[in-house]
């Protein structure tokens, strides 16, 4: 049955089989590089981001450690970083890139600018996510003598952990984006299969298919990321 499919793929695509599934140009290659490139920055951004996130919510106006200074500088960093399109942001660091990793070309080169490029968008989701909580559980858990520390993980960060869930959720996919953007510039995985080995050599069906793989790892993502959020929200009822 298998060896069926194999040839019909041979017979109706022969661009996608000529592919293959390992080598430099295979499509197994290419999705555990977009999987590389999307786990390492989720680790790293994600580390980035919920800390910044936290900093945000406590230095601003009217935050159990209400610090003017820290607020502006942490808002504004993360706004300027935003504000870079991925692309430019990728070129502008490439120093700092070959620094880190010793090359800008690569999947492992992908991994500063990727990082770079969420961290900022999760600082601001996290942000969101614990205002939302409601402040008469933080003015309760202070009246009841917890520490700063008791407040940060036993009051927002477990109060807000279905919420935090669902953003991490939206950043991953967003990241996910970002590897196939990274990909059209040499970092290898599906966005490099859909430009350089699809549209380029007109091979419609390439690039069909590297989207649809791409679309599908979204898919698993979004519902992992809504059961989690469920069951925790679920748990915490």
């Amino acid at each position: 049955m298998i060896n069926g499919l194999v040839h019909w793929i041979a017979q109706n695509f022969p661009n996608i089989y000529n592919l293959g599934w390992t080598g430099d140009t295979g499509w197994g290659t290419s999705v555990l590089q977009i999987i590389y490139m999307t786990f390492w920055p989720s680790i790293f951004g994600g580390v980035l981001g919920l800390f910044f996130g936290v900093i945000l919510v406590l230095t601003e106006p009217g935050g159990i450690l209400e610090n003017k200074f820290w607020f502006n500088f942490c808002d504004k960093l993360i706004s300027i970083l935003r504000a870079i399109p991925f692309i430019i942001l990728l070129a502008f660091i490439s120093p700092l890139t070959r620094l880190i990793v010793g090359t800008e070309i690569g999947d492992t080169a992908a991994l500063v600018p990727l990082t770079l490029g969420i961290f900022p968008f999760y600082a601001r989701q996290v942000q969101v996510a614990l205002e939302s909580l409601d402040p008469g559980k933080v003015e309760a858990a202070q009246s009841l003598g917890a520490s700063n520390w008791d407040i940060i993980f036993d009051v927002y960060l477990k109060e807000t952990r279905s919420e935090i869930i669902r953003v991490s959720t939206v950043s991953i996919i967003s990241l996910i984006g970002l590897t196939a953007m990274a990909g059209a510039v040499g970092a290898g995985g599906l966005g490099t299969t859909a430009i350089q080995y699809g549209y380029r050599d007109f091979a419609n069906d390439v690039t069909f298919l590297a989207t649809v793989l791409v679309v599908i790892m979204i898919f698993i993502v979004q519902v992992v990321g809504d059961f989690l959020a469920k069951k925790l929200n679920h748990q915490h009822r």
